[in-house]
């Protein structure tokens, strides 16, 4: 197997047309949501967020995720032993979940039609046509992580339609993924895109390791590699050292426990995540063997 040259091959942003076509999909939402009456009466964002938006998207997992982000209410936290008053965060909320989620899809289904339209637990799924690829778009409220002189850091709750919102973080995602690429002269994405096609021809082919892989998940694994791992003599030496860094720190707890999303906020191996350590190390050892690499 010539791998250098299918690293290079999948290495690559997506097509031209590709691009253009996820472009679409996010001017139709955005369209969408600003076609709503109801809507326009509330302070209302709609902005990309994830792989589409940190180019590191491959074409196998082209759709595009929409945050619709309405900053009138907001949930937060607060630092153990403070209360709602010390804060002044005693208003109630001008616009609650349910409401606020029926309005965007109500206004999804106005533009786009029933039929294009499937509601999901945390999103709806704007299907994809000839003009543009799949939308996945999630109502947000705002979050705010308070600390204790009174600052906060923003994020986004994700308002499910059953079960407690979902805290994100969109923008220091982004901002931490533009930066890691620019100090591994712009090696960062496109190792992750190597990444992830690797991942997925590897669940073609059958490998049980890589079921259940999410792409931000590997996404995350390859920002905690330092930057020394990147922009070798070739795109085969970049993923070897990735893939050597990661299957070692990755064998036990201590090593790895530290480690945090992109967003450099949220710990990667926290009990609440949907995956763990013991599932991270077997899908990289046997990326390492599927390659061919010897120990």
């Amino acid at each position: 197997m010539d791998w250098e040259s299918k690293f290079k091959l999948w290495g690559q942003s997506p097509s031209r047309t590709e691009q253009e076509k996820m472009e679409n999909a996010e001017s139709a939402v955005k369209n969408a949501i600003e076609a709503s009456e109801t809507l326009n009466r509330h302070n209302i964002r709609v902005f990309p967020q994830g792989s589409y938006r940190n180019r590191t998207n491959v074409k196998q997992d082209s759709d595009v995720d929409i945050c619709v982000l309405c900053t009138d209410t907001f949930y937060f936290h607060l630092p153990n032993g403070t209360t709602r008053d010390q804060f002044g965060l005693n208003d109630p909320p001008v616009y609650h979940d349910a409401e606020y989620r029926r309005d965007v899809e109500n206004a999804l289904v106005s533009y786009f039609g029933s039929q294009a339209v499937t509601a999901g637990n945390k999103a709806w799924d704007i299907h994809q046509n000839t003009y543009r690829v799949n939308a996945d778009v999630v109502a947000c409220f705002e979050y705010r992580y308070y600390y204790s002189d009174g600052s906060y850091q923003t994020g986004t709750a994700v308002l499910p339609r059953s079960g407690f919102y979902i805290v994100n973080f969109p923008e220091q995602n982004y901002l931490n993924s533009k930066q890691k690429n620019d100090d591994t002269s712009r090696r960062f994405r496109v190792g992750v895109r190597i990444m992830k096609n690797l991942c997925n021809e590897m669940y073609v082919n059958g490998d049980a390791s890589s079921k259940n892989i999410p792409s931000y998940f590997l996404e995350c694994l390859i920002w905690n590699v330092p930057n020394e791992g990147f922009n070798r003599e070739s795109y085969l030496a970049d993923i070897r050292w990735i893939l050597a860094h990661l299957c070692n720190e990755t064998r036990q707890d201590e090593m790895c426990k530290d480690w945090c999303e992109i967003n450099g906020f949220k710990y990667l191996f926290h009990s609440s995540q949907r995956w763990n350590r013991v599932q991270a190390n077997s899908f990289l050892n046997a990326a390492w063997r599927y390659i061919g690499f010897k120990d």
